[in-house]
């Protein structure tokens, strides 16, 4: 699917992913392991190479709020590597992932070696600040249909496969994460979802969804 930019890694000639490769390691994690966590302290970036992460925080009540979803090729961890402060978000596996882990002081020397990905860095980093905002925008200006709308264009263009409905998007993801990503109860989503099926935009199944329609749904989305 098209319509969102490459991930970091994606932007890297031949060469400037060997060189990161060579100051890294491969690291693998199973589903629901927590790679970095919330207020944590740590010395090393990732490269996810295979599998998805959420990434998420949690309010002083104990809910989750789900920020993102990353997928191969995305970079973790630059904005600790970046001002030295601990963690801002907990980044948890929701399938079986590879990650290049890159120390801190590895990562700062081949950035100042490469100076077109240290322009790139700068490039992600704004891109998520930009994307930050529309979704503030869309929770206090566009109701929980739209919201979940979205999001479902976001997980087809980025992680959908051509399916002979439409796009299928297999994504590990439960009801109650989609709710803490679009700032809504797990009632309302359901409530969504089931409005979005009976307009024939969406077909559910556990752990997967088709978009039938991706038109319909973007002019729903914010």
């Amino acid at each position: 699917m098209t319509g969102r930019p490459a991930e970091f890694w994606d932007q890297l000639t031949a060469a400037e992913a060997d060189a990161l490769e060579r100051a890294g390691h491969r690291r693998d994690f199973r589903r629901g392991a927590v790679i970095f966590r919330e207020s944590d302290r740590t010395d090393w970036v990732a490269v996810l190479r295979t599998g998805r992460v959420k990434v998420s925080v949690d309010t002083a009540g104990g809910t989750e709020v789900v920020l993102a979803v990353r997928g191969p090729g995305a970079l973790l961890g630059e904005f600790s590597a970046i001002d030295r402060e601990p963690r801002s978000a907990t980044v948890t596996a929701i399938e079986p992932v590879t990650a290049l882990a890159v120390p801190v002081a590895e990562f700062e020397a081949y950035l100042q070696a490469h100076g077109r990905v240290a322009f790139l860095l700068m490039r992600t980093i704004v891109g998520r600040l930009r994307d930050a905002d529309r979704k503030r925008i869309e929770f206090g200006a566009h109701d929980t249909t739209g919201r979940v709308a979205a999001r479902l264009v976001e997980m087809a263009e980025r992680f959908g496969q051509a399916a002979e409905e439409g796009v299928k998007i297999a994504l590990p993801f439960s009801q109650d994460e989609l709710a803490g990503w679009t700032g809504a109860s797990r009632e309302a989503v359901s409530k969504a979802l089931g409005v979005l099926r009976s307009a024939g935009e969406i077909r559910t199944s556990r752990m997967s969804v088709v978009v039938r329609d991706l038109e319909a749904l973007r002019r729903r989305a914010p």
